[in-house]
């Protein structure tokens, strides 16, 4: 009965994760309507969704297939996108990484920037939770996502066959974009790898297979990395 009371572990993580489904969900219909508009059949779409799991890399990719741009781009260009995944999953091993393979394969799989959050701020507000609190308190904060995230994204994409093509939604790309980035420019870092990596994709823009996209995510990881280090060592400097 304690797994599924408001306070416990659990019902903490279904309520911290609760308010984010105001963002999920415009954003999975969305998706879901973009997916029609290049061209993708429902189940396609929904296929999709299911097996990636990953917003950003999503939307990524589906403006990338509207380019015709190669698989191969596409694929690299998503993989890119989640790199951030792979820096979240290794800031949560002091706290996750004892729990057993399968229930770290499913973090891993259901792991997003919202229960990312959620599960560090109060994984070090809380520092004495066990291991089981942990993992019960990860798997309350992604609960509703999966399920809204999904639903939302087979609304939109019912829903997007009636929009009139006038309606030219080829814009909410990028305004998608811009509003998934803006809430991460938290430090000088993160506007110091933002700046560098719109700086190279301008002029590599002309670049074949929109190869552009690539060089200036790398150039913007480690302009972003670099920055980090000087502003800490002139930190930590007497």
């Amino acid at each position: 009965m304690t797994f599924a009371t408001a306070n416990s572990p659990f019902g903490k993580g279904v309520r911290d994760g609760a308010p984010f489904m105001l963002v999920v969900a415009p954003f999975g219909m969305l998706f879901g309507v973009l997916a029609g508009e290049a061209g993708l059949k429902l189940g396609e779409t929904m296929v999709f969704t299911i097996t990636s799991f990953a917003g950003a890399a999503q939307f990524t990719a589906l403006q990338l297939m509207q380019d015709d741009t190669p698989t191969v781009i596409v694929l690299v260009s998503a993989l890119a996108v989640n790199l951030r995944l792979a820096m979240y999953s290794a800031s949560l091993t002091p706290w996750l990484g004892a729990a057993p393979l399968v229930q770290r394969v499913l973090a891993a799989f259901f792991l997003v920037d919202q229960s990312y959050a959620c599960a560090v701020t109060r994984y070090e507000t809380e520092p004495d939770m066990t291991l089981p609190q942990r993992m019960r308190y990860y798997a309350g904060s992604v609960i509703l996502v999966t399920p809204v995230w999904c639903l939302s994204t087979l609304a939109g994409a019912v829903l997007g066959a009636g929009i009139p093509e006038s309606w030219a939604l080829d814009f909410a790309l990028p305004i998608a974009f811009i509003s998934m980035i803006m809430p991460m420019m938290r430090t000088r870092a993160h506007v110091i790898a933002a700046l560098v990596a719109v700086a190279v994709a301008l002029p590599a823009a002309a670049v074949p297979y929109n190869l552009g996209l690539i060089l200036a995510g790398f150039a913007g990881m480690v302009a972003g990395a670099r920055a980090e280090q000087v502003i800490e060592r002139r930190r930590c400097a007497p």
